[in-house]
């Protein structure tokens, strides 16, 4: 009789009560073991290792007690995976695929103790993609609950937890000011109406030793320096004003307010007054906020590089062989992209990208109030995209590679942590890779970039135009009159003419 080696797993999605004696893992092993058992006759051994995840959403596949076994598995080490359910191995139906193409490949296969049904036949098959099917719809009808009720409790000015705004304490489900926190948050205020630039406000806070507190690192809760995105938050955040932020919107809070709201909705003009003025601003230099960070399909770097037509600077991202050949007439083909619009439409893509898996699995495991400090972290990041300040977005960038059709973005886990204030490991890996659609459409002279699938917003109207005066020109030539005749008469030259009349055989 062959001998059939059994692995169990098991998992707990939450870590209560793993501090027991006798907790969650230790039932599931124990039903896993009394059903080896019962197998005996067939040959089945149980193995001694033990393969636990305690605290670990079924979501993602980044469980080292999961890593090992499938290692084993992969090694010909583990013949039977035995879980006491399904949806302890993986709520995801996308992972279970996965798991089992490298179950196959190593000739291994599961059981699940409480759920029968042989995965060796194609109705078995079916049998588990429906549990998985309703397995992932539950994990992603438990998120839209808490988004719902978040989003129910904003309306109504309640405080969702995150991060506690400088100058606030948490009480219940509101805030009350912290008054030595709040004179500083005023002071800030303060500095940005008489300065009116957040270089002058952190300058002068230095001077006066105002100081904010760290939320996260290694000096959490301790007095540090101003930066320029603090300061930002501080004078963009409309807790200050009384009032509570939900994506694009802003309710009245049920909080007492540290600014006056007509003061609060004052500094917003000026802020956006300023950001104007400094866009109109010439600058000399220009940061390329992607450099080093951009390959094309052949792993040559795109390098930042400039041209200046009339008294203005054209910023671009040329490939390293383009500026190599420059100076001789070969050319081996390359990217020349316009860096504006590059670094715009990335950052807006990996902050839709970020928002799209928030709800599903952007973090490993993530409570209500973590849901919802990430959910104004990405609000706060369109908002500043928009405003056209791209750097706090693309310093998570890693790398980005181009090819004809599509770019393949790899985003920093620590940066991506950072950024919403959570541990890296907290993080899922999986969110750091994503494709996203790439084309460059020209017209004349304009060329026009396009990241993501989204539909261009209006018609080409000149191209409409040209086709229409195509089908004209045409008409009179199948009438009888000469290319030179049809130009004359319509006012246009006949080298003109030719280049439009092919339109009127588009399909």
């Amino acid at each position: 009789m062959k001998k059939v080696r059994c692995a169990i797993y098991t998992r707990k999605s939450s870590e209560g009560g793993l501090e027991q004696e006798f907790n969650s893992l230790h039932a599931q092993r124990e039903a896993c073991a009394s059903f080896i058992a019962s197998q005996k006759h067939e040959g089945w051994v149980l193995l001694p290792n033990h393969y636990d995840d305690g605290g670990i959403s079924g979501g993602t596949l980044e469980r080292d007690g999961l890593k090992q076994l499938m290692r084993d598995v992969d090694d010909g080490l583990v013949d039977q995976i035995v879980v006491y359910k399904i949806d302890r191995l993986t709520r995801s139906l996308s992972d279970f695929a996965k798991l089992v193409d490298r179950l196959d490949a190593a000739e291994a296969s599961f059981v699940s103790v409480t759920q029968s049904f042989n995965t060796a036949t194609s109705m078995g098959r079916l049998t588990l993609n429906v549990l998985l099917s309703f397995a992932q719809f539950e994990r992603e009808v438990t998120a839209e609950r808490i988004r719902d009720k978040v989003a129910a409790s904003k309306k109504k000015g309640l405080w969702m937890g995150g991060n506690v705004p400088l100058g606030y304490e948490p009480d219940g489900r509101t805030l009350k000011i912290n008054q030595k926190e709040a004179t500083t948050v005023r002071a800030i205020y303060d500095l940005y109406q008489r300065h009116g630039t957040l270089d002058a406000v952190i300058k002068h806070a230095d001077q006066q030793g105002l100081q904010s507190i760290a939320k996260h690192g290694a000096n959490r809760g301790k007095a540090i320096n101003f930066q320029s995105s603090q300061v930002h938050y501080i004078l963009t955040n409309p807790v200050y004003a009384g009032k509570i932020r939900h994506k694009d919107k802003i309710h009245e809070g049920q909080h007492e307010a540290i600014i006056d709201p007509q003061r609060w909705q004052a500094i917003q003009s000026q802020l956006k007054s300023g950001a104007a003025k400094q866009r109109g601003t010439k600058s000399c230099k220009a940061i390329s906020l992607l450099s080093g960070k951009l390959l094309d399909e052949t792993g040559d770097h795109l390098t930042p590089s400039h041209a200046n037509k009339q008294g203005k600077r054209y910023r671009y991202y040329v490939s390293n062989r383009l500026i190599a050949t420059q100076k001789t007439s070969k050319t081996k083909g390359g990217w020349r992209l316009p860096a504006k619009a590059l670094e715009q439409q990335i950052a807006t893509s990996i902050a839709e990208h970020l928002e799209a898996r928030l709800v599903t699995d952007l973090f490993i495991n993530p409570d209500a109030d973590q849901i919802e400090c990430a959910q104004q972290k990405l609000a706060e990041l369109s908002a500043s995209i928009k405003s056209g300040q791209l750097a706090s977005t693309l310093s998570s960038l890693k790398q980005a590679t181009i090819v004809a059709g599509t770019i393949s973005v790899q985003l920093e886990a620590d940066a991506l942590a950072h950024l919403f204030e959570v541990t890296t490991d907290q993080m899922n890996p999986a969110v750091c890779t994503f494709h996203a659609a790439f084309q460059l459409r020209k017209r004349g002279s304009e060329t026009k970039l396009v990241i993501g699938n989204k539909p261009m917003a209006e018609p080409d109207q000149i191209l409409i135009d040209n086709i229409a005066r195509a089908h004209h020109y045409y008409d009179a030539i199948k009438a009888g009159q000469t290319f030179d005749q049809v130009a004359a008469s319509n006012n246009i030259t006949k080298r003109r003419l030719l280049q439009i009349i092919d339109l009127a055989f588009i399909a």
